[in-house]
């Protein structure tokens, strides 16, 4: 009766990208192509002693070679180059181009709903030749890599393209994980070609500061340039008007999805933490953390080495990896940006004066960024204000840490058999609920499940709340269903995994903002009364597997006979 609606949500396929893809829809709805190609994205241009580099041919020499073309702020020619060994704000991320240019990135947004395409540009020796690869209009790139993330939930996921050498073309637009559909065979096989099955890039390490962005724009590193007569005339790059600022995030919920991604960093997923600033120099603009925003991006920011003050041997091996990696970094950076005065851009953050790194503003002091960095290492005590960085997946409903959403007009009616039995009837049970975590219209990561107990019919009018069966009986876990929607157990059926009415296995969840009508049609027999609790439970696709909300709605029927 109930077949085409009792399914757990993102189970079609046991590959490991087709899967992600369909639990990720389910949290956020429809995700957009991988295209680095549209009209809005923007390219990322290279900086070289203030001026904005790109390859192009020299027409000045024979043959027109391929070389580097320099300009300054005002666009004037200034010279032409060979070669690039340093530039202005070499890549943090360590294992790419440090001095790469002409990377992509595209931006989607519905509602809450963010999604960032980057089309980088990288090489494996990490280092910039005068190569067609290289140049602004040729499409081909070796890193492809999506973020989703929900500013209202903080909800975030992560899909990396294959690592096997293989370049990509923003000309073509990468289908999603799991392709449009469900139904979607062709889509999903190709797919399941172009993405990492073993999630070998720990991506959460570095987008961890509860945004899709590594460094959020309000940071404005990459809104820093070059500092001339007066510190209005800055040169802009690219992302400026194109990524939105924000403010710290610090309490804001945060959670990755994707139960493989989560399976396979479960223990740094776990022991991440935010951290305080002791000395209130950063932290009340900018989240910290106990991974690479800490460990990286903040020594780079301030232009200090990482410090614990009394290492275990673990932390003095990672300690030493990391000043390795900041000083290959380093060595990548041109001179102009470190110099004082004119010019100046690193460190890119100080305290007070922020961004404004011209001569004069002073960085932070060694005390205070050995207090800090001590905190960043997670070597330090409660003056590090160390919270967990993930938060709980939300059950649904509004108890303790729930998600708002509510159960609405429950009811139980006797409907006839359509056989036209008088001792067959059929027993209809309805509700109606939206699932308004995230305001995402096509979520469907929420289902029912519900517990029905039938007794003889008694002389009372209304039963008693002990008559019901309990949260504890829908959720028992000693009541295995082996995959079957319907179980009987002790003195009452469970059927599992109800999804809203017409919503049929394997199929996307159409666009709603009001509440959807559920539905559950059980064979009645005469002369009992049916007990009912339903409960929701969301599916959470990490390692936390489903919540239940903690309370569920108590409905029931009698069926006399004639």
């Amino acid at each position: 009766m109930n077949e085409t609606v009792l399914w757990k949500p993102a189970t079609a396929s046991d590959n490991p990208v087709t899967k992600f893809g369909d639990e990720v829809r389910a949290v956020f709805g429809p995700i957009p192509q991988g295209d680095c190609g549209d009209g809005a994205a923007q390219s990322l241009s290279l900086q070289v002693d203030g001026n904005t580099v790109d390859l192009k041919p020299n027409l000045e020499k024979p043959g027109r070679p391929l070389e580097f073309e320099h300009r300054n702020a005002a666009g004037e020619f200034v010279k032409w180059t060979t070669g690039i060994a340093q530039c202005d704000r070499p890549s943090l991320a360590g294992d790419v181009t440090y001095c790469g240019m002409n990377s992509r990135v595209s931006r989607v947004v519905k509602g809450n709903i963010e999604w960032l395409t980057f089309c980088r540009k990288s090489m494996a020796h990490q280092r910039i030749e005068p190569v067609p690869y290289w140049e602004k209009s040729n499409p081909q790139y070796s890193r492809l890599g999506m973020i989703g993330f929900n500013w209202a939930t903080g909800e975030i996921a992560f899909f990396d393209g294959r690592h096997d050498g293989a370049l990509f073309d923003w000309t073509k637009p990468s289908v999603p994980p799991g392709g449009q559909s469900y139904g979607d065979t062709l889509g999903r096989a190709e797919a399941e070609a172009i993405y990492d099955p073993t999630f070998q890039v720990q991506c959460s390490a570095c987008h961890d500061n509860k945004g899709p962005y590594v460094l959020t724009p309000h940071i404005r590193q990459l809104q820093l340039g070059r500092h001339l007569k007066s510190r209005s005339e800055t040169l802009l790059t690219d992302l400026d008007d194109y990524l939105p600022g924000s403010s710290n995030r610090d309490k804001a919920p945060f959670r990755v999805v994707g139960s493989t991604y989560t399976k396979i960093y479960k223990t740094e997923l776990q022991n991440a933490k935010t951290v305080r600033d002791p000395s209130g120099n950063c932290t009340e603009c900018h989240s910290l953390t106990t991974q690479l925003t800490g460990q990286r991006f903040a020594p780079d920011a301030v232009a200090k080495e990482p410090w614990v003050s009394d290492p275990d041997w673990s932390q003095i091996l990672r300690v030493r990896a990391e000043q390795t990696k900041l000083l290959q970094i380093d060595l990548h950076r041109t001179d102009w940006a470190r110099r004082f005065g004119t010019g100046r851009i690193h460190p890119w953050m100080v305290p007070i004066y922020g961004t404004d790194v011209s001569q004069g503003t002073r960085g932070i002091s060694d005390n205070d960024w050995h207090r800090l960095s001590n905190c960043l290492w997670d070597a330090g005590g409660e003056e590090c204000g160390y919270q967990p960085l993930y938060t709980p997946c939300p059950p649904p409903g509004t108890g303790p840490g729930g998600d708002g959403s509510v159960v609405r007009n429950v009811s139980a009616t006797k409907a006839s058999s359509p056989f036209g039995d008088i001792a067959a009837s059929r027993l209809r049970l309805t509700w109606m609920y939206r699932n308004s975590y995230g305001d995402v219209s096509e979520r469907d990561d929420v289902r029912f499940d519900a517990a029905i107990r039938l007794s003889t019919l008694p002389d009372t009018a209304t039963p008693r709340e002990g008559d019901y069966p309990t949260v504890e009986d829908v959720k028992d876990e000693e009541i295995v269903d082996h995959g079957k929607a319907v179980v009987n157990a002790r003195d009452f059926i469970r059927v599992h995994d109800i999804a809203y009415s017409g919503h049929r296995k394997y199929t996307e969840a159409e666009a709603s903002s009001e509440p959807r009508t559920y539905e559950l049609v059980l064979p009645a027999k005469c002369n009992r009364r049916y007990l009912v609790l339903i409960l929701p439970k969301r599916f959470c696709f990490d390692q936390t597997g489903v919540v239940y909300a903690d309370r569920g709605e108590r409905l029931y029927a009698d069926i006399p006979c004639r």
